[in-house]
């Protein structure tokens, strides 16, 4: 048995050895049970031990991988195990549910859901190439197209899915007239393929509320989506390559002075502690720690002596704000910057820290989606018993969840701010 969660190892993509130090997990996960109600996965693996009178290493195959298959890599594992390394007993449920998906993915050949799924920028190229026709036969869940969508590769006909936007979000930054004189701060940002090709609203308004703060931005040329449907779908060799691409033009971005800002929380995650640990280099070790979610590096300039943000908000300002605390903005252990960042507005803002059932491309799938909505529920409950006035999430996938629970359009906090500001919504 192999305690490893480097996929350099060479016992790494060894099934046995894999399925041995499943044993060794579930067996410390079984004796603790903190984790109980963070996701199915728990559930469904305490209720096959407790069916053999707590012997784990009686579990057979296929219900290992139920437990795997169940993990949807919220990552709050670590928010909530005591025993995650460094400690002597080295236990990180995510990174052994990805091995487990790598080494499902070794034996079983090519998934055309995940070779799909991996491929964003190019399917974002050609859906933005193409939006009217693309957005009329897939935006409308249920529909022919997305029926055919969900045969070919695996996404679920009934979930709700951004549209594509006609203009991208680069094509938008390279024909802005610049603000501000930076004199805050220098930032290279990190777009993600959401913003690029779906929500480039988001990406804009982000841009306008750095400059308005005199935070100059940067866009770096040949950065591509983050690669985490690669590592999500078990192909690691996809997602490091993906990483190796990202990471020489992110490092040399910071060598220039500028920090890393990222809209998206699980891309931010990536960026942060995926690349460090798939890649091992330098290079990402440095961009992972110059790194920050994008309300996380406002707040970083509001607090630092000699700066702060422009508090001017003479625009629409709500009375009160449900937030969606993403799972993967949890994860990252930086603290509630964004409620932070929206209540400098005057606007009473309730956090709400429930899954969305989405987490990366899991809650897409067509097998995963009654579960997915499941897990949603008690987002569904907290959002509607709150009856704020707005709601907000950074996480814009998560947000399609919401929209598809609750009826309601939960925007970016920095969409928030850039209204509370008199910024125009450009839609």
């Amino acid at each position: 048995m192999t305690t490893t969660y480097d996929p350099r190892h060479p016992r790494y993509f060894d099934d046995d050895d894999m399925r041995e130090e499943l044993t060794r997990v579930f067996d410390l996960c079984h004796g603790c049970r903190l984790c109980w109600n963070v996701c199915p996965s728990f559930s469904t693996l305490f209720d096959f031990v407790d069916a053999r009178d707590g012997a784990v290493h009686e579990l057979t195959g296929a219900e290992q991988d139920q437990v795997v298959d169940e993990c949807y890599q919220c990552k709050l594992c670590y928010v909530k195990c005591p025993y995650v390394p460094p400690h002597e007993w080295q236990l990180d449920f995510p990174r052994l549910m990805l091995r487990a998906e790598a080494v499902k993915h070794e034996a079983g050949g090519v998934d055309v859901g995940t070779q799909l799924f991996g491929r964003t920028d190019l399917l974002g190229k050609v859906g933005s190439a193409l939006a009217p026709l693309v957005n009329r036969g897939t935006a409308t869940p249920g529909s022919f197209g997305r029926r055919l969508m969900e045969k070919v590769a695996g996404v679920a006909a009934e979930r709700v899915l951004p549209p594509y936007a006609r203009q991208r979000f680069s094509t938008w930054f390279g024909g802005r007239v610049r603000a501000g004189d930076g004199h805050n701060g220098s930032v290279a940002v990190f777009p993600t393929c959401m913003v690029e090709y779906q929500q480039p609203a988001i990406g804009r308004d982000l841009v306008r509320v750095y400059e308005r703060n005199n935070i100059a931005c940067d866009l770096p040329s040949g950065v591509g989506c983050c690669g985490m449907p690669w590592l999500d779908g078990g192909d690691v060799k996809a997602f490091v390559g993906q990483g190796e691409r990202n990471v020489p033009i992110l490092a040399e971005q910071v060598r220039r002075g500028r920090d890393v800002v990222v809209p998206q929380p699980t891309c931010g995650y990536v960026l942060k502690k995926e690349y460090p640990e798939y890649l091992g280099t330098d290079d990402a070790r440095l961009v992972a720690s110059h790194t920050y979610d994008a309300a996380e590096y406002l707040m970083k300039i509001h607090r630092e002596e000699g700066k702060g943000l422009d508090t001017d908000f003479g625009g629409d300002v709500p009375e009160s704000i449900t937030w969606h605390v993403p799972c993967h903005l949890r994860a990252q252990n930086v603290g509630f910057k964004s409620r932070d960042l929206m209540k400098l507005t005057g606007a009473a803002v309730t956090p709400v820290e429930k899954c969305s059932g989405i987490d990366g491309t899991w809650g897409l799938r067509s097998e995963n989606y009654d579960l997915a909505r499941k897990v949603a529920q008690p987002l569904r409950k907290a959002i509607d018993d709150d009856g704020a006035q707005v709601v907000a999430g950074d996480c814009m996938l998560a947000n399609g969840a919401i929209a598809e629970e609750t009826g309601r359009t939960a925007v970016h906090p920095l969409q928030v701010i850039a209204r509370a500001y008199g910024i125009p919504d450009e839609g």
